[in-house]
């Protein structure tokens, strides 16, 4: 549940801003990120969980380019039935390439991106889901990356 009356103070903007660069690869990344900002371990973990809940941050991990490692990834679209949204979220979620998927007030109401370990996989588990939903799904490859930092002012 989203709290959204969090606002964050200038130290979760440090964090924000200091974590966009990279993450310790270490036994303790948490400590040596926190000790970096002057914090408690514990401290920095109870931070993000916080910005995590109110929603002032929608994930904290790795962001892996699947190109770059000779994989591809897709964002896909489908219309579904309302009265079938559950049955295909559990047919689209069952598939291991699905990144993520989304639920949209829209015609096409439901998106989510495949990953895969070649190019070719992209539309092999496009044609599986909908082959097991019976429904098409739209894909909408990226042609170009653009890169937008994001840095928080005090």
């Amino acid at each position: 549940m989203k709290s959204p009356d969090h606002k964050p103070d200038d130290t979760d903007r440090r964090i924000i801003n200091a974590l966009q660069e990279g993450f310790p690869i270490c036994t303790r990344p948490y400590a040596e990120a926190a000790a970096a900002l002057d914090l408690d371990e514990y401290e920095l973990i109870e931070r993000l969980a916080r910005l995590r809940k109110a929603g002032v941050i929608t994930r904290f991990g790795p962001f892996f380019d699947a190109a770059a490692m000779g994989g591809a990834f897709c964002l896909c679209a489908m219309e579904v039935p309302s009265v079938r949204f559950e049955a295909v979220t559990a047919q689209v979620n069952a598939r291991p390439e699905v990144a993520h998927n989304y639920e949209r007030a829209h015609r096409l109401n439901m998106w989510f991106v495949l990953a895969t370990e070649t190019p070719e996989g992209i539309d092999a588990a496009a044609r599986a889901i909908e082959q097991a939903s019976g429904l098409s799904v739209l894909r909408f490859p990226k042609l170009e990356e653009f890169y937008i930092g994001f840095r928080m002012v005090a």
